[in-house]
């Protein structure tokens, strides 16, 4: 029943390939073959050092069997080497070739993108993508050829102090001037009619030769 509504668990997937399988047999049988070259070599020591005694004690024919004993395993001795070569090879072979294939597959995934790339900007457009960029980088360096050295640091310092003095002055101004004035203090003040009627009455007291003369 938990198997039925528990989770199965998916066998994690192996990495080991078959290459990487035939590469670790051929190790395995090289392995192999130097331990039978190491026998090999051990026997060859103790059949020459029989030969040598049986010659000591007279048995000449047993020297003999020992001493082509000897020659034969010399000769699967040389043999082995050449197995081991051949697998040594074979094994570099087919790790060279997992190499290949790496990179036969990054060229293989690399084509791929470069085809979608291809697929999204035509030639006509990134030529005119790189056109405008050459044009606004022409456009920047020249606007910076006109204003690098035409004006100091210096001249920077004094052109923003001008600027808070202009600043300045207008806002003093802006405060000192009133914010409403009564015109009707700047309007001459009416005369008295009092005045006016004595005024009147000294020009008709006056003789009429004075005002024809005045005139």
């Amino acid at each position: 029943m938990g198997n039925i509504f528990g989770k199965t668990k998916t066998k994690p997937v192996s990495r080991v390939t078959e290459q990487d399988k035939a590469i670790l047999q051929l190790k395995q049988q090289r392995d192999k073959l130097k331990q039978y070259q190491k026998r090999i070599e051990i026997s060859l020591e103790k059949d020459r050092e029989l030969a040598k005694k049986c010659l000591a004690s007279g048995r000449k024919d047993r020297a003999k069997t020992l001493l082509r004993k000897k020659k034969y395993q010399e000769k699967l001795l040389g043999n082995t080497d050449a197995q081991l070569e051949t697998l040594e090879k074979l094994a570099s072979d087919i790790e060279f070739a997992q190499v290949e294939a790496q990179v036969v597959s990054g060229l293989k995934v690399g084509n791929e993108a470069l085809k979608k790339v291809n697929e999204i900007l035509s030639i006509d457009e990134v030529e005119q993508i790189l056109d405008e960029t050459r044009d606004s980088i022409e456009k920047q360096q020249e606007i910076d050829a006109l204003l690098n050295g035409v004006l100091t640091e210096e001249d920077e310092d004094d052109v923003l102090a001008e600027l808070e003095e202009l600043i300045g002055a207008d806002r003093q101004q802006a405060e000192s001037e009133p914010a409403s004035e009564d015109i009707s203090s700047r309007l001459p003040e009416v005369p008295d009619d009092e005045l006016v009627k004595e005024r009147r009455a000294r020009k008709e007291k006056e003789p009429a030769g004075k005002v024809a003369l005045e005139a």
